[in-house]
């Protein structure tokens, strides 16, 4: 694919964004290539370099606020009419409680997801202080001289730090799996917008 190819496909994926935001990410991107071109590359090989239209197109919502997204899809692009202005007023109760129960829908899933991944972190941690307390307990049952109860703590102590660093490598694994999670739906509901700008 050569440069003209490549910035064509990217301006039809971004078309669903604010015009500066296409037109600043064009420029980047032909500025980008143009440099490749200069150190050698044909536009080809730079345009390869680059990565697939479809991945540089996500790359990019992801990183603009949803915030904007909806700011340039709800201003009107012409002066709306009396009337259409008049249904907006009465339909307002209704679709104004469907804004706030999507809302609410959205925070739960986020809420449910994190609440999950920390209620593992919350677990892990409990191992640790169990260990630290077991070896502690069995140290001052063995300065006692209570030698049964001393190794019985320190076996403890011994179990929790095993289940607390088994537990911990889960607990990175559920946190990486739960910010990929967040980031798709996060992408999922920009490429909504983008999508009905389109149509």
């Amino acid at each position: 694919m050569n440069k003209k190819d490549f910035l064509a496909r990217l301006r039809e994926g971004l078309s669903g964004l604010p015009q500066d935001d296409v037109a600043e990410r064009l420029t980047f991107y032909a500025e980008m290539i143009d440099d490749k071109v200069e150190d050698g590359l044909s536009e080809e090989a730079a345009v390869a370099e680059i990565g697939s239209v479809d991945k540089v197109v996500s790359q990019i919502v992801a990183d603009i606020p949803l915030p904007r997204l909806v700011k340039e899809r709800i201003t009107p692009k012409r002066r709306l009419p009396v009337w259409e202005i008049v249904l907006l007023i009465l339909g307002f109760p209704v679709w104004f409680c469907l804004l706030i129960a999507a809302f609410a829908i959205l925070l739960s899933i986020y809420i449910a997801i994190w609440a999950v991944t920390l209620s593992l972190w919350a677990a892990d941690v409990s191992c640790i202080a169990g260990a630290l307390g077991g070896l502690a307990a069995g140290i001052m049952f063995l300065c006692k001289g209570d030698w049964t109860q001393g190794i019985v703590m320190i076996s403890t102590g011994m179990v929790f730090a095993g289940l607390s660093i088994f537990l911990f490598f889960g607990c990175k694994a559920v946190s990486k799996g739960a910010l990929t999670v967040t980031k798709k739906i996060a992408f999922k509901i920009k490429s909504l917008f983008l999508r009905k700008e389109n149509a």
